[in-house]
């Protein structure tokens, strides 16, 4: 089989990335709500992520499904750091202690999808 990824086309490809935002949500110090305000908080929780993806500031988002401290992941199509930490620190899980976050600089190349 004939390697069609040459260094042409890889550099040609990489040259049409853009930067985007990382964000990695993890386990906050307030996790012992009682059931039902925990249900509440999630509901409100994926209401503002899902109103992120909507308005196309988010372009991919979803938990972390082992059981560790690291709780989900999100990529922004925003490069502003700042603007960025002021929309998920309006988060209700992150306003309530649930999740706490830490923000990086990603790059993305052209064709990147789920499936």
């Amino acid at each position: 089989m004939e390697n069609i990824f040459t260094d042409e086309v890889i550099l040609d490809t990489v040259s049409k990335g853009k930067q985007y935002t990382l964000f990695l949500y993890k386990a906050g110090p307030n996790r012992d709500q009682p059931v039902e305000e925990e249900k509440k908080l999630q509901m409100a929780h994926l209401h503002f992520l899902f109103s992120l993806r909507a308005e196309g500031k988010l372009i991919l988002n979803g938990p972390v499904t082992d059981e560790t401290d690291l709780r989900g992941i999100g990529i922004f199509n925003m490069t502003d750091k700042k603007e960025i930490e002021e929309i998920i620190s309006r988060d209700p899980a992150v306003k309530a202690g649930r999740l706490t976050y830490e923000i990086y600089s990603w790059f993305g190349i052209p064709g990147d999808n789920l499936h």
